[in-house]
């Protein structure tokens, strides 16, 4: 159950934040970005416990429908809550007890009084019926929404992506990530010639007239708005188990029916990543409710036991290495980084999306461990070195808080050297290994910030990160490491760096390993200095 966790260290880390001047970009945020991205007085009081969205698609309008009851706790007293839809969708009604209550739109929010005094302790619920033309998705995933396409036989082909837009943009909850559903079903009503696909496991097929049937997915874990998702084809299944640490996983295939001979090809690779990652990070997060790779007519994201695909089926990504070390075309990326976000995004998730590297550099460093695993250090190394190229250095990967905003999209690469980086300074691997796990075991189904999980990695390997994290988190500069030999050996000293920076540094002096620790001022290794080579997996100048 994911509740507010720990919010103190989300305040912490944005005092910090501010107090070093790191937010020095001017952008102007609006009211709505506000009562989108932060915990208002309108959304604290209560703890969402269980959804059932009940929608029926029409593909040929591209038009929804539907109803979503919403069952919650009441944590403290107060009868104005708050729910998200975006534009054009509207909420045509809201019910409590069977009575209508009343309710005021503020743009893509909805501000509901309901009748009846809320008490503390009490569990409540309300329905939700609302309808409309989604927003159409202008690049999914990017720029998410409603997918509506066919395929090469003229069916249709419908899929929903919304991360950072927000689940609002096609079914109203409460869409903010620090408060996770604890379990939710998803019914999707379709014309009866298509096969609806969601989250979960599905329970059963039900036909309410003779044109349309309807899936019912339930899902028994804790799930965040954007991993709910509805995929819709002329799919065929097929099916495995995996023998994990937690016992046989059933794993589900949806693909076009003219793609699955590809498909069980290109697929071998699930069990090989879950081999990996089990091993890395620890037991796949929702056994119980399964996991599927799903064909769309985008990319692909990271829906919770529901992942998307649409990488075409080739080797890398699509087709291409990001690395350009030849690794990165030994496995499928998608397939690869989307089932990593199981582990970072689904199981831990941020509660403010300023910290979407929590998600998306730990994920872009999976690719390494996946190499790692299955073709050694050596060949993980390469690949994270290699995706170097593409960090801008633009802008700080943390962002403001509370507008949902993200940070640089450096994120993805930076954030994975970071952790490379991190593994050196540990210079364990089985304590390395100890702490990944580790924190999918503290925090397993909660929602984080990422000074939680900053603290959370310094206390595991023993060694306090904080300055390695804000260098490379909340500044732009990369560390240089400045040397010079003289006759009193090696003088060197950290440069380009904040305050107090004090990162540990692997060199090999004169054929031997040797452990550096650098500051901003001077140190002298005292030594006649023959040969230097810095350790190219420390990313530095």
């Amino acid at each position: 159950m994911k509740k507010i966790s720990l919010l103190i260290f989300l305040f912490l880390s944005i005092a910090d934040a501010k107090s070093q001047g790191i937010f020095e970009k001017k952008i102007t945020f609006s009211r709505q970005d506000s009562l989108r991205g932060s915990i208002t007085k309108e959304r604290i009081w209560w703890d969402l416990i269980y959804y059932h969205l009940d929608i029926k698609i029409n593909p040929k309008k591209k038009y929804i429908k539907g109803t979503n009851k919403v069952i919650y706790k009441v944590l403290e007293e107060n009868n104005l809550m708050q729910i998200d839809l975006q534009e054009p969708l509207k909420i045509t009604s809201v019910t409590e007890d069977g009575k209508k209550v009343s309710y005021r739109r503020e743009g893509n929010v909805y501000i509901i009084t309901l009748n009846k005094n809320q008490s503390r302790g009490e569990i409540n619920e309300i329905n939700i019926n609302y309808e409309g033309y989604p927003k159409k998705a202008v690049r999914a995933p990017w720029d998410g929404g409603f997918s509506w396409d066919k395929d090469e036989n003229g069916n249709h082909f419908i899929a929903t992506s919304c991360q950072g837009l927000g689940a609002s943009v096609w079914w109203p909850n409460k869409d903010h990530m620090y408060d996770e559903v604890d379990s939710m079903l998803i019914s999707v009503n379709v014309p009866n010639d298509l096969v609806n696909v969601s989250n979960g496991r599905l329970r059963k097929i039900t036909y309410p007239d003779k044109s349309t049937r309807t899936y019912h997915w339930f899902v028994s874990n804790p799930i965040n708005n954007y991993g709910v998702n509805v995929n819709i084809g002329d799919y065929v299944k097929f099916s495995e188990k995996y023998n994990g640490e937690n016992g046989l996983l059933d794993i589900d295939y949806y693909v076009l029916k003219y793609n699955i001979d590809k498909a069980k090809k290109q697929f071998e690779d699930v069990p090989k990543m879950l081999d990996a990652f089990e091993y890395w990070f620890g037991p796949y997060p929702f056994y119980e409710d399964s996991y599927k790779l799903v064909e769309v007519p985008y990319l692909g994201m990271e829906h919770q036991s529901s992942i998307t695909y649409g990488n075409k089926y080739l080797k890398g990504y699509l087709g291409r290495d990001p690395s350009d070390s030849g690794w990165g075309l030994k496995f499928d990326f998608i397939i690869i980084h989307e089932s990593g976000h199981e582990w970072f995004a689904n199981n831990i998730t941020y509660i403010d999306i300023a910290d979407m590297w929590v998600h998306e550099g730990f994920t872009a460093y999976s690719e390494n461990l996946f190499l790692d695993y299955h073709f050694g250090k050596q060949a993980g190394a390469d690949y994270t070195i290699g995706t170097r190229k593409g960090i801008q250095n633009d802008i700080p990967i943390i962002g403001p808080y509370d507008v949902n905003k993200n940070g640089s999209k450096d994120m993805y690469s930076k954030g994975a050297n970071l952790l490379h980086t991190i593994r050196q300074i540990t210079n364990n691997d089985e304590l390395w290994r100890e702490t990944l796990r580790g924190l999918n075991k503290k925090f397993y189904h909660q929602t984080v910030s990422s000074t939680q999980v900053e603290n959370y990695i310094s206390e595991s390997i023993g060694f306090d990160l904080k300055y390695v994290f804000d260098q490379y988190l909340r500044d732009v500069r990369i560390p240089k490491f400045e040397f010079k030999v003289d006759d009193n050996g090696l003088n060197y000293r950290w440069a380009n760096t904040i305050d107090n920076f004090n990162m540990p540094l692997e060199i090999t002096l004169n054929g031997e390993k040797t452990r550096l620790y650098p500051e901003n001022n001077w140190k002298t290794y005292r030594t006649k200095v023959e040969d230097i080579k810095i350790d190219r997996n420390f990313y530095i100048e």
